[in-house]
């Protein structure tokens, strides 16, 4: 019997993922069954089985690789010279959520805010997703923190802020910005960008 290969069962892996994204961004996490999602990736309950025991494993997995690489983001920007600002992360965060998972709905909407959404409802109802959010969140605020550590550095923040504050403020930006995504339509990256370049110029000199 020929050996399968690790990129093989990675690839298989991404593809049920995938597959399980469009279904809970379309139809919902509750409205979405197990066939709906063979269905989707065309392949046999065997075969989606062997990775994942149901729905519930499904998105907490999908909510673990999001926040991996939100926190990856924030990580690598933390190590630049200079740091890049908040007007110029917050977008490039989403950015590179749209090029890593591109996948979009019938209609021609992107499926990551939504899918955020559904993410961020059932965690309301399942210990077990609300465990993995929390200790995905609790690293994007180490990693937002580290942003602001890094602002710091470069003469950027003043010493007395509160990295932990401003992480969870961060966090709370983009995820707003997301959920307007979500029930509202795309907003072109530019927005955010003045947005946030406008908030952060609030009680300068004019």
């Amino acid at each position: 019997m020929a050996r399968v290969s690790q990129q093989h069962l990675d690839a298989r892996r991404r593809q049920i993922l995938d597959g399980a994204a469009v279904c809970f961004a379309r139809n919902g996490f509750h409205a979405t069954s197990m066939q709906d999602v063979l269905k989707e990736v065309d392949l046999s309950a065997g075969a989606v089985y062997r990775y994942f025991s149901g729905k519930e494993e499904l998105i907490a997995a999908i909510a673990s690789e999001v926040l991996e690489t939100v926190r990856g983001t924030l990580e690598q920007a933390a190590r630049e010279s200079p740091p890049p600002t908040p007007d110029v992360l917050v977008p490039r965060a989403l950015a590179t959520m749209r090029e890593l998972r591109p996948a979009t709905l019938d209609t021609g909407e992107w499926l990551f805010p939504r899918l955020m959404i559904q993410v961020w409802t059932e965690s309301t109802r399942n210990p077990h997703l609300t465990a993995v959010l929390a200790d995905g969140y609790a690293k994007i605020r180490t990693a937002w923190s580290g942003m602001a550590q890094s602002y710091k550095d470069a003469g950027l923040l003043p010493e007395d802020a509160d990295v932990d504050a401003m992480a969870r403020a961060m966090i709370a930006l983009v995820q707003g910005f997301a959920a307007q995504m979500a029930l509202f339509g795309d907003i072109p990256p530019q927005t955010l960008a003045d947005g946030t370049r406008a908030l952060m110029a609030i009680g300068r000199p004019t």
